[in-house]
C-alpha cells in the first residue's frame, strides 16, 4: 500500500495561521507531506503524547525547524491532514482528512454564502481545531490569503480588509456586548458561527445588529461545517436513524480514524435530532444528556429555552451528580445585568412554560463569563466537576 511522509506542525495559536497555511497548501495539492497541526502551547507531556500516538516522521517546530524522528511512521496516501480530537484526557483520536473532502467544503461553503472572488478570511480560531483549519482552506480554494486576528476583538475585525469570518457563540456573544464590535461584525458579508449550538435568542440579536450571521452544523469528521441554517451543503446527506442519531454521508467524510478501519457510507455522529422538510434540526449530544429521577434532559433544549429568559445573556446546562435523583439539572448563567441577576424560581418558571416540568434547572450558579477549551468551546468537563 502507498504511504505518504506524516510531518506534524507546531504552532502558536491563532498567530500561526499564515506559517501553518504554507504547509498545508503542499499538504492539499500533493507536493508536500500530510500534515498534523499541534498547539505548541500544550503542556509538554500531551505534548509528547500526541507526537507519540501519531507517530509523525518529522516534527516543524514553530520557528521553522525540522527535526526527524526515529521510528516515524508514514500515514495513507490519500491523507492530506489529520486533526486530533481527542481532549485533556483520554486516549488521542486522530481524523484523517483528504484534499478532496477539504476542498469540497471549502468550496460548496464558498457557493453557499456567495463569496466572491478576491474576497478575504479573518481566522480568529484556533487552527489545530478543523474550524479554523477550514479558514485556511477556504482561502486557498479562492486564492487569496487570510488575515489573522489572534484576539477577535472589535479593532481586529474592522481592520482586517476582510469579507467572512467564522467565529463560536461565545466569540459572537461577547463581540455583541460592545456596540464597537457588533458594528465591525455588521461590515462582514457573512459571519459563520459555529462550534457549538447558538440560541436563537443571540441570533436574533445579532440580526438586529445588521449581522449577517450563517449558523454551521459539523465536526471534524465533516471537515467541520456541512450544514448551513440548518441546510445540508452540496453532496451532503443527512438523515435520522431509529437511535434519534444524525448519520451524516457525502464527500466531506473523513477517511477514518488514524489506525482504525476505512470509513465507508455514512458517519454516525453523537448528535440527536431530526430532519424536518429538507432542514436538519439539530436537539444536542446523546452523551451530555442528563438523567435526572429517569427523566432524560437535552441540556441543549433546556440551554435555548433559559437563553430567551429576561435577565439572561449566555446560559450553559449540565448535569451534576446528585445522590437523590442521580443528576441534577444545573444552569449555568452569565447575567444581562450582574446587579440584578434572575432567580432560580424565574429560570424555573421560565422553563417549564416551554419544556416537561422535569427539564427546569434545579441549581443555578452565576458567573461573569462560560469557561471555554481553546477551540471556544464551553468547557462543560469543569462546569460539571465543579459542583462534584
Amino acid at each position: 500500500m502507498d504511504r505518504r511522509s506524516l510531518h506534524a506542525v507546531l504552532v502558536d495559536g491563532v498567530a500561526g495561521a499564515a506559517r501553518l497555511t504554507e504547509h498545508l497548501s503542499s499538504a492539499l495539492d500533493g507536493t508536500g507531506p500530510a500534515i498534523l497541526p499541534l498547539d505548541a502551547g500544550l503542556p509538554a507531556p500531551r505534548l509528547r503524547r500526541l507526537i507519540s500516538a501519531f507517530g509523525p516522521e518529522v516534527v516543524v517546530e514553530p520557528d521553522g525547524q525540522a527535526t526527524a524522528r526515529r521510528g516515524g511512521r508514514k500515514t495513507a496516501a490519500g491523507t492530506a491532514v489529520i486533526i486530533g480530537t481527542s481532549g485533556s484526557t483520554g486516549d488521542p483520536k486522530g481524523v484523517e482528512l483528504s484534499a478532496a473532502a477539504l476542498l469540497h467544503s471549502a468550496r460548496a461553503s464558498l457557493a453557499r454564502i456567495g463569496a466572491r472572488p478576491g474576497e478575504r478570511w479573518l481566522c480568529c480560531l484556533p487552527v489545530t481545531h478543523v474550524a479554523g483549519l477550514q479558514v485556511l482552506v477556504r482561502s486557498l480554494a479562492a486564492g487569496t490569503e487570510p488575515a489573522v486576528a489572534p484576539a477577535a476583538g472589535p479593532g481586529a475585525l474592522a481592520g482586517a480588509g476582510c469579507a467572512h469570518v467564522s467565529v463560536v457563540p461565545t466569540q459572537l456573544a461577547r463581540l455583541l456586548g460592545e456596540p464597537a464590535g457588533a458594528a465591525a461584525l455588521a461590515a462582514y458579508s457573512c459571519v459563520l458561527v459555529g462550534g457549538a449550538a447558538a440560541d436563537a435568542g443571540l441570533l436574533e440579536r445579532a440580526r438586529a445588529a445588521g449581522v449577517r450571521a450563517v449558523t454551521t452544523y459539523g465536526m471534524s469528521e465533516t471537515c467541520g461545517g456541512c450544514v448551513y441554517d440548518g441546510v445540508p451543503l452540496e453532496g451532503v446527506s443527512v438523515r435520522a436513524g431509529g437511535d434519534g442519531l444524525l448519520r451524516i454521508s457525502g464527500p466531506v467524510l473523513m477517511n477514518r480514524y488514524h489506525g482504525g478501519p476505512d470509513l465507508r457510507g455514512e458517519f454516525v455522529t453523537c448528535d440527536l435530532g431530526s430532519v424536518e422538510d429538507g432542514h436538519v434540526v439539530v436537539r444536542g449530544r446523546a452523551d451530555d444528556v442528563i438523567n435526572t429521577g429517569g427523566h432524560k434532559v437535552v441540556p441543549g433544549e433546556v440551554a435555548a429555552a433559559l437563553a430567551a429568559c429576561p435577565g439572561v445573556r449566555e446560559a450553559v446546562v449540565v448535569g451534576r451528580p446528585d445522590r437523590e435523583w442521580g443528576e441534577r439539572v444545573t444552569a449555568v448563567v452569565v447575567p444581562a445585568d450582574p446587579a440584578n441577576p434572575p432567580s432560580l424560581e424565574l429560570l424555573r418558571t421560565h422553563v417549564r412554560a416551554r419544556l416537561p416540568r422535569y427539564a427546569s434547572p434545579s441549581e443555578l450558579v452565576l458567573t461573569e463569563a462560560i469557561p471555554v477549551l481553546p477551540s471556544g468551546k464551553p468547557d462543560l468537563a469543569s462546569l460539571k466537576k465543579a459542583g462534584t
